[in-house]
Formats: structure tokens, sequence, C-alpha cells
């Protein structure tokens, strides 16, 4: 036999394997109805336990793995149909596109916006990036930036989320859900490093570096090069450089922008020392209100799972039965519960697609907390 033949005895069983999986479903439709009308749950976890130790008996003892995941993920595909054809619309879903028809058709150019740092940071560079004649109200912290937005003292809040080399901004992610602000547009900056001084300092002559803990885990390679110099956090790489040009000590520098030094009359000692040229950072924008701009492709959600194996690789069999692409998973531990975790997850899937309401009311009925952050597109 060669491949071919091989190949026939596949195709002829996976005909038959689609067929027998689609009168499984049409049965599971039959059952759906059923519980409906007698008032029973879609999920019965005895059922389920007693179906997978049976089935995994039923063929070679060497297969009975494979034969347990195949059959776990067959009911993953029953639950979700059944909860379709019985739950009503969600009420999130309803929210959504209720946000949608609500929003303006443009996204505004000026606005009140809160950035953390002082005139220069990036933060402020990617508001302006973002909005066209922005009315700029610097914070001293991260949650600072929640807080004017919370209260209304800012319509908008932009700050940093993640970037590429030293990865998510955590806090702002703990602060996304403590505030419940929804994310209404993000950008990305090319973001190039500069060894900051005041005009005439030497390398030699430094003794101190600040700048913000960020900025410093990505020149690594460059301040492992230094010795006998000292390495300082500080709130931002704006704030570094504020207190660099304001300082009377010669001896110290800062990790900032090339527009810091044009800002604050600085010399640039040393350029582009971030460890790779590809360093961006992803910003987002808050607000309190939900805004949905049309163009939103990108949808980001929290979801808190019950406590139980297979439960992360359920919801996200929900996902990719639908077609959605997972762009970002990011796990926060949960306050007070041992070894819990609370999940961030973007995706891509416009706010105008009807998919999305199908999705979210997949994962609601695999979840035990819901979140939807918004739907939103990407200033490039």
């Amino acid at each position: 036999m060669d491949i071919k033949d091989y190949r026939d005895q596949l195709d002829a069983i996976d005909a038959q394997l689609a067929e027998l999986f689609c009168r499984r479903m049409e049965i599971c439709g039959e059952i759906a109805s059923w519980k409906k009308e007698n008032g029973k749950p879609i999920f019965d976890k005895n059922r389920e336990r007693e179906k997978l130790n049976s089935v995994a008996k039923m063929g070679d003892p060497k297969f009975e793995p494979h034969l347990r995941g195949l059959f776990r993920s067959m009911m993953g595909y029953s639950r979700s149909y059944q909860h379709k054809l019985t739950d009503p619309a969600s009420a999130l879903a309803e929210e959504i596109l209720r946000a949608r028809l609500e929003t303006p058709e443009l996204f505004p150019t000026e606005a009140v916006v809160a950035c953390q740092g002082v005139e220069g940071a990036y933060s402020s560079i990617a508001c302006e990036k973002l909005f066209r004649d922005p009315e700029v109200k610097f914070c001293p912290t991260f949650e600072d930036v929640f807080k004017a937005v919370d209260s209304g003292e800012a319509e908008y809040g932009v700050l940093p989320i993640e970037n590429s080399t030293a990865g998510s901004v955590k806090a702002n992610y703990d602060l996304l859900v403590k505030y419940q602000c929804h994310i209404v547009r993000s950008t990305r900056l090319l973001i190039s490093h500069c060894l900051l001084t005041k005009p005439g300092v030497k390398l030699e002559d430094l003794k101190v570096i600040y700048s913000h803990q960020q900025a410093i885990s990505q020149c690594g390679r460059f301040l492992s090069s230094l010795h006998g110099v000292e390495i300082k956090p500080c709130a931002n790489t704006a704030v570094a450089a504020k207190m660099v040009a304001e300082g009377s000590d010669n001896g110290i520098a800062a990790i900032s922008s090339r527009a810091c030094a044009e800002l604050y009359g600085l010399s640039i000692l040393a350029e582009t020392i971030q460890d790779t040229g590809a360093n961006r950072t992803r910003f987002i924008c808050i607000s309190k209100k939900r805004e949905i701009y049309p163009g939103a492709n990108r949808t980001t959600l929290t979801m808190v799972l019950k406590h139980k194996p297979g439960a992360l690789f359920s919801a996200l069999e929900r996902c990719n039965e639908l077609g959605v692409n997972l762009v970002k998973l990011e796990s926060r531990p949960l306050p007070e519960r041992d070894f819990e975790f609370l999940f961030y997850l973007d995706l891509d899937i416009p706010a105008a697609s009807p998919v999305l309401g199908e999705l979210i009311a997949l994962l609601e009925s695999e979840a035990e907390e819901l979140r939807y952050l918004g739907s939103y597109s990407e200033v490039v």
C-alpha cells in the first residue's frame, strides 16, 4: 500500500465521523429543548464524568487519553450548541450594542486627557498621537490617571500597557479592573532611549542614572557596561530628565527621550541605548464611559474561571470554535484567593461582528465572572 491508499481509508472514516458528529449534535439540540422544558441545567457534571470514563474503555487502551480528549472536546461543542439554542441574548452583548449605537461617529480631536509624568513623557507623546489638540493633565502616578478619569477631572487617560521587550505593565492591568474603566483606543510608539546629561558632562563623570524601572530594564546591556554608576528608578523617564535639568549635580544623568533633551536643554551623551531596536510600547486610551467607535476591531475581556482542571482550555476552546484569534492572554493573581487568577484576553474581533455576542454568551457559561473592557482600534 502507498500513501494514497492510507489517505483513501482515512477519507472514508472521516466521512462517517462527520455524518455521526452532525447526528450527535442534532440529538444534543433535542436534549437542549427537553432540558429547557423541564427546567434542567445544560451542564450535568456527573453525566459528563460517567461518559468520559465509559468511552475511555471502549477502544484500545493505548488510545485512552486520546479518546478522553476527543470526547471532552465534543462535549464542549455540545454544551456550546445547547447554550446557543436555549439561552436568551446576553445582557452584556445587548449593552455593547447599545454603546455602539450611542457612541459618536468620530473619535474626539480635543479633550482633557490625563497622563502620568511631566511634559515630554512617552505617555504625553502617545496622547498627542491619539488627540489632535489635547489639554493634558499630568499626574504623579498611574493610579492618579485612573482617579482623574474616574472622578471626571479628565475625560480620558493614556497609559502604557505593554512593551515589546519588557513585557506587560502589570500595575495598569490591575488598575483597569479596580476602577472599571473602558479601553476606547490604543496606539504604539517606537521607544528610543537616550542618556541625557547637562551640557559638557562626560561619561566618566557620572555617578547616578535615573529613569523609570521599565526603561532601566530595557537598557540592561548598556547599563551593565558602566562601572561605579548607581542606577535609581524614579516615577517617569521625563521626570528623570527634569530632575537632571533642575539639579545642581553634574554627576547625574537620565534615561529619557530625544524630545526631553530638546524640552529641558540637555545633551545626548549616548543614543539608542535600549537592548533592541524594535522596542515598542503599546498605550491604551481609557474612558469612564463605554465608547465603541466605528472601526473598533480589537476586543479586551477579563474572566475569572471556575477552579477546576481544564477550565482555561475549555474557555479558549470557545474562541477556537468560533474562529476568533486570541492576540494576548495575561493572568493576574486574585487577592485573597490562593493560586486563582483573573485572565485578560485581547481578541481580534470587531465590535460589529455578531460573533462577539455569541462568544460572550459562551464565555459567560464557562466563567464565574466575565467583564468587557472595550472594543477599539489602534492608531498606527
